[in-house]
This record gives structure tokens, sequence and C-alpha cells, in this order.
């Protein structure tokens, strides 16, 4: 029987999938930092998670290797670390391996001095590369570890220099002609053929076309409207999409959204339920509603935890094998189903020989519309949904009977709040209020059992554990959530919970030398850096999350202290997005508010709920909501009435109120 290393005793799943490694892996903590110190040891740091299929493979390749065990266990401490736990570990050995090598990715290696300063990195290793790299290091740290430290030195230096934002000219003001001067050069890149980004992989990256439908719509650009829409029209009927079971995978590896890297991530669908909201309240497309409904659907049955929190990923690999889980051969397909077999081969594109490289092999995915399938097939839309919804049902229950892919169970606040906004976003542009009591339970569950006695949050939680401190991104997500929570049920309570967190966030991850804050807390753990999390990435920056959440709290509040600090942060940044536009998505959001102005609706009358409701079928992009018969808040105060009066405010003047929402509708700039 194989013998555990300590990890058998961590939370992260991703951990325990290593703990009968032969490799004496150890977690990141002050023990075995301490082990790598006393015994002079270089130590290797291991990044990567759970549903990570190159981590898999060098896994089976290397770490279950004795040969290669052998090397690492003689000459290091060993490390492991789960990037999604740790993700402060992990941003800066990706960005010292980024700096070595000018690229990055999971899984992640770095090899480092007992003191953590990383010498060398990488990413996936062959076992021959990685045993001849370790010896070699090995060899320089025992014979010239002076040369070692110099390198260490020079690369330390470059982490703490590297991606440093300084505070700009306070004068600087914000213009229309900034905005076209990012999405000009952007337009470039557009695939408008078959959507999203004219390179593979394609990533979905959500926060990219959420901005872009808002500029699209506020600016009246036609061309950027149908990049959007192609984009989302195509990953909903692309292999991407689960087509049977809802959600989508991490991006697809064509350029057509046709074979998916299988995993699937909490993050991702959680914004992806949230901008295929938004282009539904935009365009009131059919389509993207049972997108929203579906993935929704597979989230409440696959990724919801009995706590009513959710977990964090979807592995790609069932039985060893990348997509087993999946896909279909057409005899499996027809002999499920036993009716409708051509039509329904037709509407998910299976062939004999398969659609893709696996031998008949198929990926279930769209390439013609239901229209064209009507026509042929002499089906009106409600026969061709019945037949297909039933097909759906039993491709499902069948797929059920398989082997599943790993499930990672662990709770991440930042992650469980981007899907409470979803469910709340799904809930508002649906007027489904079982998603609006799902996302309240996740939160009443968090600001219960995730935050210390200080006020400050847990980032995990696993087996009614949480364990490790929260960081910035954990903070913005939730307070993001929390005011979507009162713009939706305008609870004040929500809002004043989002400000005390606000007053955490200033209190304890400030930095005294620019407007930034700093990714981790000062009651977090000492690395070799402290870095701000500044560029937007597939996960919206925690910056650039945080400066949006100042401006609306500002806007609540009026606390100018707050409207002035969310300025700041977007002057600073604003000179670098024209270079990078899909890197600083979000902060163009907040550059679109502060260009086009907040639209502040406050709605007063014992018939709020209604009229909010009313509201809710008009896509506002640019807006805050407040309601309600008593309030605290400023925007309210001295507006209270029985009967229906809505005002529109904008910088600090108020419009004379009107009592439908049509008539409001026409203050809405």
């Amino acid at each position: 029987m194989k013998e555990a290393n300590s990890l058998i005793h961590a939370s992260s799943p991703y951990l325990l999938q290593h703990a009968y490694n032969p490799v004496a892996w150890y977690e990141w903590n002050e023990a075995s930092l301490k082990k790598a110190k006393d015994e002079n040891k270089l130590i290797i740091v291991s990044v990567g998670y759970s549903a990570c299929h190159w981590c898999h493979v060098m896994e089976h390749e290397s770490f279950e290797s004795h040969e290669v065990a052998e090397v690492m266990n003689q000459h290091f401490v060993c490390i492991k670390v789960d990037r999604e736990e740790r993700p402060d570990i992990d941003q800066i050995y990706m960005l010292a391996v980024q700096l070595m090598n000018g690229n990055g990715g999971w899984p992640l290696n770095a090899i480092c001095l007992p003191d953590q300063r990383p010498i060398y990195g990488g990413t996936y290793f062959r076992k021959t590369d990685w045993i001849n790299i370790l010896l070699n290091l090995a060899n320089l740290w025992q014979n010239e570890p002076q040369k070692a430290i110099k390198y260490a030195e020079r690369l330390t230096e470059g982490l703490k220099q590297a991606e440093l934002i300084e505070d700009t000219n306070n004068d600087l003001v914000f213009t229309e002609e900034q905005l076209v001067a990012i999405v000009e050069p952007w337009k470039r890149s557009f695939d408008m053929v078959d959507g999203g980004y004219n390179r593979a992989p394609k990533f979905p990256l959500p926060n990219n076309w959420s901005f872009l439908l808002r500029y699209a719509f506020l600016k009246d650009d036609q061309a950027v409207m149908m990049a959007v829409m192609r984009t989302l029209e195509a990953m909903a009927m692309g292999g991407i999409y689960d087509q049977i079971g809802g959600g989508f995978a991490r991006y697809s590896v064509d350029t057509q959204w046709h074979v998916p890297h299988f995993e699937k991530m909490l993050y991702d669908n959680a914004q992806l339920i949230s901008l295929y909201a938004e282009a539904y309240q935009c365009l009131k497309y059919e389509p993207f509603a049972a997108v929203i409904k579906e993935t929704i659907a597979w989230i409440d049955r696959e990724m919801t935890s009995p706590d009513g929190l959710f977990y964090s990923a979807l592995d790609a690999d069932s039985e060893g094998i990348e997509g087993k889980f999946y896909v279909w051969s057409k005899a499996e397909f027809d002999e499920v189903l036993g009716e409708h077999q051509n039509l329904l081969n037709e509407y998910f594109t299976l062939t004999e020989t398969g659609n893709w490289e696996e031998e008949n092999t198929n990926i279930l995915l769209r390439k013609v519309f239901d229209e064209a399938l009507m026509e042929k097939y002499q089906l009106s839309e409600t026969e061709l949904k019945q037949v297909v919804t039933a097909a759906k049902n039993k491709l499902l229950a069948a797929r059920n009977q398989r082997v599943k892919p790993g499930l990672d169970d662990k709770c991440l606040t930042a992650w469980n709040a981007q899907m409470i906004k979803g469910l709340l976003d799904a809930a508002r542009v649906l007027g489904k209020d079982t998603y609006y009591e799902k996302a309240k339970q996740t939160a009443n569950f968090i600001l219960n059992n995730l935050m210390d006695e200080a006020g400050g949050l847990y980032r995990n939680y696993k087996n009614a554990k949480a364990s490790i401190t929260g960081f910035l991104d954990d903070y913005a997500f939730l307070i993001e959530a929390l005011i979507a929570l009162y713009e939706t049920d305008f609870n004040e309570a929500w809002l004043n919970e989002a400000k005390d967190l606000t007053e955490y966030v200033l209190a304890n991850f400030t930095d005294e030398t620019n407007s930034m804050f700093f990714y981790t807390s000062n009651n977090g753990e000492n690395l070799i850096a402290r870095k701000h999390e500044v560029m937007d990435n597939v996960i919206p920056a925690s910056n650039s999350v945080m400066a949006q959440n100042l401006q609306k709290l500002g806007l609540f509040f009026d606390e100018e202290t707050y409207t002035a600090r969310a300025s700041a942060m977007l002057k600073a940044v604003q000179p670098r997005i024209k270079a990078y536009g899909s890197a600083y998505a979000n902060w163009s959001i907040q550059l679109l508010n502060e260009v086009y102005g907040i639209n502040e609706i406050a709605i007063a009358g014992t018939d709020f709920r209604t009229v909010k409701k009313e509201l809710d079928q008009h896509y506002i992009p640019n807006k805050i909501t407040l309601a309600g018969t008593k309030s605290t808040l400023p925007l309210l105060q001295n507006k209270q009435s029985k009967d229906t009066k809505i005002y529109v405010c904008r910088n600090k003047t108020c419009q004379l109120p009107v009592a439908s929402v049509a008539e409001a509708l026409k203050h809405v700039q």
C-alpha cells in the first residue's frame, strides 16, 4: 500500500491529489519554510489547481515517479500550493517565471533559495528535463551559492518593481475620445465570423464583452454591438457550452468554439451568467435566457454544497481521459434517444465518424439555427422545443450514469460572491425570485461563517472550516455582491455590510505610496514581495472592482472620499488602457461611468417593488437604484411618499419626480 506524505492533512482537493506521491510534499506553512532554512535546502514551489489538465500530466510523469522523487527529496524541500487557495503565492512566482521566460501558466514550478526568493522556474517540464534541471540547480547551490544568491537578488528586485502603478496628474479629465481611442484598435482583433478574437485558443473573457456591450449601447456603435452579439451567440452554440447539462468550459482550443478544454470553473460561469443576463436585458434574445437558466440549473445540480455555498471547479478528465464524460458516439446517442434521430443528429452536429480528433466521438454543438430545422422537419417552434427538451433530459440521465469528472469541493469567498451577483443579475432580468433567494442564502452564510472577530474575511471554506486570511478579491467581489443585493431587495443592511467591509479594506489593504490597494492584508503572511493586482484577466482585477465599489458606495452614502479615491485609481491606470484594452476591460467600465455619468434612480412610494420590476425590463448599464419607504440614505431622504415618485439624479442634481417608468426613462442619459 502507498504511504501518504504530509498533504494527507490538507483541505485543498488539489493538494490531496498529491498525498500519495512518493515526493515528500509539504504544505506552504511556517514549519515547511523553517525546514528549508534549517537544512539550508533549496525550495521547490509547485503551484497548480485541481482542474488543471497539464498539472495532472506532470504529476503522472514526474511526481508519481520514484526516480524523480529521489532527486526532489534528497536535495529540496518540496512545497505544493493550490493557486486558488493561495493566489498571493501564485502571483509572486508566476510573475517571477514571466520575468525569466516571458510567459507563464500552470503547472507552475519555481525553485527558490531557503528564504523563498526564486532563482529558476517554468511551467510543465518533461521528466528527463525536470531531473536534469534539479540536479544542475542542486549542484549550483552546493558549489556556487553566491551565484544563486546574486541572481535571486536581481530577480526579487524586479518582482518588487514590476507592474508598479504611479499616481498620475490629478488634472486628468475623462473624455469620450479616450474611450474611442481604446476601442478603435481593439476592433481589429474581433473575429466577426466566429465571434471572440481572431486567434486560438479562445477564452470567453466575460469582462471584455460586458464592457464592449455597454460601450456599444451608450456610444451607439453598431459594429461593436454586432461583435458582442456574434460572440455570445457563437459561444452558446459551440462545444465550449455544455449543450445538455448547461455551463461553460474554460476555453476553446480552436477558433470556432468547437473543442473545449473541458474543465468547468465557477468563476467563468458566474461571470457568464451576469454577461448573458445583461445581453438578454439589452436585446431580449430568448436563447440567451435559456443559457442562463441551464447554467444555473447545472450550478444547482452539481456545484452547490449543503450550506448553499458553491464549489470551485469540475475537472476536465474522467477515467484519466480529457472530455470522456461529455462526448458521444453516434450509436450511443441514437440508442439513448430512440426517436427523432435524424433531427437531433443535425441539431447537435453528430456524424458517424465523429466531429473531433477522437475517432467516432462527437462533441455536442450547434451549427444550424432553429428556424432552418423547423422548416426542414415541418415543426412549429413549440414542437421543436419539446423534442429538444425531451432529448436533453434523456441524454443527461444517461450521461449521469458515467464516471463523473473530479469535483473541487472547496468554496472560495471571491468566487462565491461572483456567483451571488450572477444569480441576482439573472433574478432581475428574468423575474425569478428563486435565484434571489439562493443568492441571499449564500451571502448570509458567508457573513455568518467566513468572518473573523475583527470584521475581516476568510478566503476558503471546506469541512466546516475556514483557515486562510482573505485577499483583496474576496473583499472586492463580496462588496460588489452586497451592493447588488441591496439593488435587488432594497434592504439597507446589505449596503451597511458593504460599507463596513470597505472600511476594513481601507484600513488593512491601503498602500500609503499610491492610490492602489495591496492584494494582501496587513494581517496576512509576509511574502518576499507585496503586490497590487491591477490588470484585468479572466477575472477582473481586485483593484478595478474596488474602484467601482467605491464609486457606487460614494453615491449611495454621499461619501466624497470614496468617489475621490475611485477617480484617483482610474486616473492612475487610464494612460495604460489604450495600449491593451482587453487587459483593462473592467477599468474601462469605470471610465464609461465617468464619461457618461451614473443615473441615480430613486424610487419612492409603497409600490416601489412593482416599479423596480418594470424598470428591470429596460437596459440602463450606467445606473444605481435606490428605493424604500423609510431610508437613511441621502438620496432618499425627504423623498418619502405613499404615491409612486421616481427621481432621476446625476451629479448632485435631481429632475422633478415622475409617476411612471416611461416618464423616468426620458430623463435617463
